[in-house]
């Protein structure tokens, strides 16, 4: 066995391996741009080595760069996580010429099935179903509108050598077939090194779900069950789970055993994905094989007990697959939520910063586990399991050069259901703060009906948020549980005041029991009864609820129950009462006595500034082009400007009808959010 991996990431995914290493008594090699010298996996690793300054294309994915850190610390053999090297056939060619071990399929595969045109025509000749596409390369823009008509709208302009959203375009009609080339090959470029592109037929509904394969080099091949994967925005994954609520078990054995033999063909050896996309009648057709570790690989972990990044290192070292076809079982459900820095309520637009606060849930294990090498099904430690991946920490800095993922929150159940209430826990229990994130929308898609019945499609969130995210309103039982609950919490608060301020004698004159709550624009009245480590919580309509907890001012987060049912909330204080984060909904509750609530009333509303006439910064990011002059008259929906920000290219377009008059930004400009680029007359 290897002494010693240099691991050629970063991020979450780099202190993933670093932990499965470190088990295996295997010493571990970080390396680091100069935006990540002070990165968790930088701390985790045993050594670290500097590669470059914090452009990717300038460290991280810089070949020479990666075998000097190798040369230099002796390292035997690589594990590249994903993106980045992980699929570049040069990089595993290089550490074949220096003798240091691949952590991955052999250079034949990667070439054979990493390029999505060569990999769809290989499938094609081994008779699998595939989408209907143009394999060739596609020169230039007009010939991909031609392309285009010839398969049919709607289309998918598709990087060759793309991954992770990156490079990717749908298209409805010839100007987005033509703008969405150029964009995506602007992207491959930047992202990959590769401007590739090739297009396929768009399937209308689909599901996109996924086998994960497991091939040594003695030949031997298994599949470890299917992952749903059909929860995506802007064709990034977003929500993923084990096993799939829409597959049955002969479905799920055909698509297992032609993913494997799709594998055997090309002679893989080591973890990979064949990707399908799958209609409602379950015919499923082949998409791509990613030849390299899942970013959703742990809730395949979760639910067969296997650990892949052990099994990895294990073939890379010349060993045979001790699990076979058999030892495979699919015990209870997992549930994988991608945490972003993101701002979803401004399109989902990347965040960047320092993380203020950063405070996961505490991990939990449960379910099945991995002993000897070879899967035993055991009793979970508990009802549920907690386990979140993640490369950041508190105090850490969010960057704008790299994908903008925080954390992979993963929980297991023996049941679906029980798997997505452990996640709404755990969702309400992470605290984030400094940044913009997507926990808000995540706690939505856990309760939303479509998700919770597994009656989705990959244009989910499309279809269910066509305008943006725009927060949750909550029903009147849950607000009444967080209107009780922070009037309990609101007492507890005056109480600690009043003893601070002296105006509490020896025998503790009683607090007001009487408050008026507002939340999302209604109001209540109600009466609180104290008692050892809780309090009634009466309303005038006669209902009372039982709220008990430990919650002392201060605490960020407050763990209580209502009448016997757990209810988690992110807590701020404001003034007269709380800003309060709950399943998905953000809001502002007031809690205040009857005279202050009279008064508050009578005052007037502050009214928002006047920014029609401005194009603002959504993100932070690079200005890559402006498209228009002042003078110009622009129409609606015409383009306007490109933002670059975490190597996703973003158009921003005109609103409505109307005339530049001033420009205060131009190409390679770094932008702040709500920065001005420019005004209109």
């Amino acid at each position: 066995m290897f002494k010693k991996i240099l691991i050629a990431n970063r991020g979450e995914i780099a202190c993933r391996v670093i932990k499965t290493a470190r088990k295996m008594g295997i010493q571990t090699v970080a390396i680091h741009s100069d935006a990540d010298k002070h990165a968790l996996h930088v701390k985790m690793a045993d050594e670290a080595v500097r590669i470059g300054p914090p452009p990717a294309n300038q460290s991280y994915i810089v070949i020479d760069n990666v075998m000097q850190a190798i040369r230099d610390t002796g390292a035997e053999a690589v594990h590249p996580g994903y993106g980045f090297l992980s699929e570049n056939p040069k990089f595993a060619k290089a550490l074949e010429a220096e003798g240091v071990a691949f952590v991955g399929p052999p250079v034949g595969a990667i070439e054979a099935m990493g390029d999505k045109i060569t990999s769809k025509k290989i499938a094609q000749e081994a008779d699998v179903s595939t989408v209907p596409g143009y394999m060739g390369l596609i020169e230039d823009a007009e010939e991909a509108v031609k392309i285009s008509n010839q398969i049919g709208y709607p289309v998918m302009i598709k990087a060759s050598a793309g991954g992770g959203g990156k490079g990717m375009r749908i298209a409805w009609n010839d100007d987005e077939a033509r703008e969405g080339f150029q964009s995506s090959k602007n992207e491959a470029a930047n992202s990959f090194g590769d401007d590739r592109i090739f297009i396929e037929k768009f399937v209308t509904q689909p599901r996109h779900i996924e086998i994960q394969v497991l091939c040594d080099t003695h030949g031997n091949g298994i599949y470890l069950g299917e992952r749903e994967c059909s929860i995506q925005r802007r064709n990034q994954k977003v929500i993923e789970e084990a096993p799939s609520p829409f597959l049955d078990e002969a479905t799920r054995k055909a698509m297992g055993e032609q993913a494997v033999a799709l594998a055997k063909a090309v002679g893989y050896a080591s973890a990979g994905t064949v990707e399908f996309i799958v209609d409602g009648e379950k015919n499923f057709y082949f998409l791509e094989m990613n030849t390299r570790l899942q970013v959703e690989h742990p809730v395949t972990e979760l639910i067969t007990g296997v650990d892949l990044v052990e099994q990895m290192i294990r073939v890379a070292a010349g060993e045979p697959l001790s699990i076979t076809q058999d030892d495979v079982k699919l015990t209870g459900w997992a549930v994988e939520s991608r945490l972003y820095a993101e701002d979803p309520y401004r399109g989902f637009l990347p965040s960047i910063g320092r993380l203020t606060r950063y405070r996961p849930p505490a991990e939990v294990a449960a379910g099945p586990l991995l002993a000897n090498d070879k899967w035993q099904g055991a009793a979970p430690e508990g009802p549920s399991a907690v386990r979140n991946d993640t490369g950041v920490f508190e105090g850490g800095e969010i960057s704008m050069y790299y994908d903008p993922m925080i954390a992979k929150l993963c929980t297991w159940a023996p049941t679906r259901a029980e798997a997505i209430e452990a996640m709404r826990v755990a969702l309400d229990s992470f605290e984030v703060e400094g940044i913009g994130h997507n926990i808000p929308f995540l706690s939505a898609v856990m309760d939303h009906p479509k998700f919770v019945s597994g009656e989705m499609t990959t244009a989910f969130i499309a279809e269910e948020y066509p305008d943006g995210f725009e927060g949750v309103t909550l029903d009147d039982t849950a607000l009444r549980r967080i209107a009780a609950t922070c009037a309990a919490m609101n007492r507890v608060a005056e109480i600690r005041r009043a003893r601070v301020s002296g105006r509490l004698d020896n025998h503790e004159r009683r607090v007001d029991n009487k408050a008026t709550v507002t939340l999302q624009g209604q109001t209540w009245h109600v009466t609180i009864d104290p008692f050892a480590g809780g309090a009634h919580v009466r309303f005038e309509d006669g209902e009372t609820l039982r709220v008990e907890g430990h919650w002392t001012p201060g605490k960020t987060l407050a763990e209580m129950t209502v009448d016997g049912t757990p209810l988690v909330l992110k807590v701020d204080k404001i003034t007269h009462g709380f800003r309060i984060r709950s399943r998905g909904a953000e809001m502002k509750v007031h809690v205040r006595s009857r005279r202050q609530a009279e008064l508050a009333a009578l005052m007037p509303e502050k009214k928002a500034a006047d920014t029609s006439k401005m194009l603002l910064c959504p993100m932070p990011g690079l200005i890559v082009n402006v498209t228009v002059e002042v003078g110009q008259q622009v129409q609606e929906g015409q383009a306007l400007c490109t933002i670059e920000a975490m190597k996703m290219e973003n158009i921003l377009r005109a609103e409505k009808a109307a005339v530049v008059s001033k420009i205060n930004a131009g190409p390679g400009d770094s932008l702040a959010v709500d920065d001005v680029i420019m005004e209109f007359e």
